[in-house]
């Protein structure tokens, strides 16, 4: 039996009911000792060890009373991808020696500007320190070897359980020059959820990153008019945050009411 085997073998061993040193196991502990199991993108052959930043119960994150949906039983982990080792293969090496060759030149340590390099199904993520963006941007539209002239936009992402990194800016990169993309992302903590803005490298993040800020509440410092695009301008709150209230209003048919998700009782 190869090692392949061994570890699908194992991981298929986790979720039986009943099998485990202390005895009896129950379904939901099975299927929560089994997310722990997942194996990454990576190399063929080896298993990368996760980040595991929350574990998820349910389908809407709803605890108590609220969840009347059926999938209360549910178990999902919350994980990051780990830093690769190199070689990262294909065009990857390349840009990233790119940019410690400009950092170091720059007078800045590379290892206090990127914080990690994340190779995952084929797509390459550069982790960054929300001061040292700017630079970064600049450097990848601009030189001549990277040439990364269009940017998709800016997303944002809530990790409510990643502690003091709980929001993440997004950015999707892409180098018509040389027919690659790549993508950047900083994180940075709920209680100071401020990336400095770079519409004036590329303009076209104006409008998402004021969505991005509506919805998620991250703050992009130096935008020229960071003003709400979805909610009113009175609106209190991030309504894309995990932590968000469902809310809802009380809906009627046919004589019978349906009241807001959060406000329902449980069935089971």
């Amino acid at each position: 039996m190869s090692e392949r085997e061994d570890e699908k073998t194992s991981a298929a061993d986790v979720v039986k009911p009943g099998i485990g040193e202390t005895g009896a196991q129950s379904t939901t502990e099975a299927a929560l000792e089994a997310a722990g199991q997942n194996i990454p993108a990576g190399p063929v052959g080896g298993r990368r060890e996760l980040e595991v930043v929350d574990v998820r119960r349910g389908m809407f994150g709803v605890h108590g009373s609220g969840d009347t949906s059926g999938f209360g039983g549910l178990v999902a982990t919350v994980a990051m991808p780990t830093a690769a080792e190199r070689p990262y293969g294909s065009w990857f090496d390349e840009v990233v020696d790119i940019l410690v060759e400009l950092l170091e030149a720059d007078g800045v340590d590379p290892d206090s500007a990127i914080e990690k390099v994340v190779v995952d199904r084929g797509e390459l993520t550069i982790f960054l320190a929300r001061e040292h963006l700017r630079r970064v941007a600049q450097w990848l539209r601009d030189d001549q070897d990277l040439r990364f002239e269009l940017c998709m936009g800016v997303s944002g992402v809530h990790y409510p359980a990643d502690v003091d990194r709980e929001l993440h800016a997004v950015y999707h990169l892409i180098s018509l020059t040389h027919g690659r993309q790549l993508r950047l992302e900083v994180a940075v903590a709920d209680a100071d959820p401020h990336v400095p803005t770079i519409v004036d490298i590329y303009p076209g993040n104006d409008w998402h990153e004021r969505e991005t800020w509506d919805l998620m509440g991250i703050v992009f410092d130096g935008h020229p008019s960071l003003a709400r695009t979805a909610m009113p301008d009175d609106w209190v709150g991030h309504p894309q945050r995990k932590d968000y209230p469902l809310g809802g209003i009380p809906v009627e048919y046919k004589g019978g009411t349906i009241p807001p998700p959060d406000t329902r009782r449980s069935y089971s």
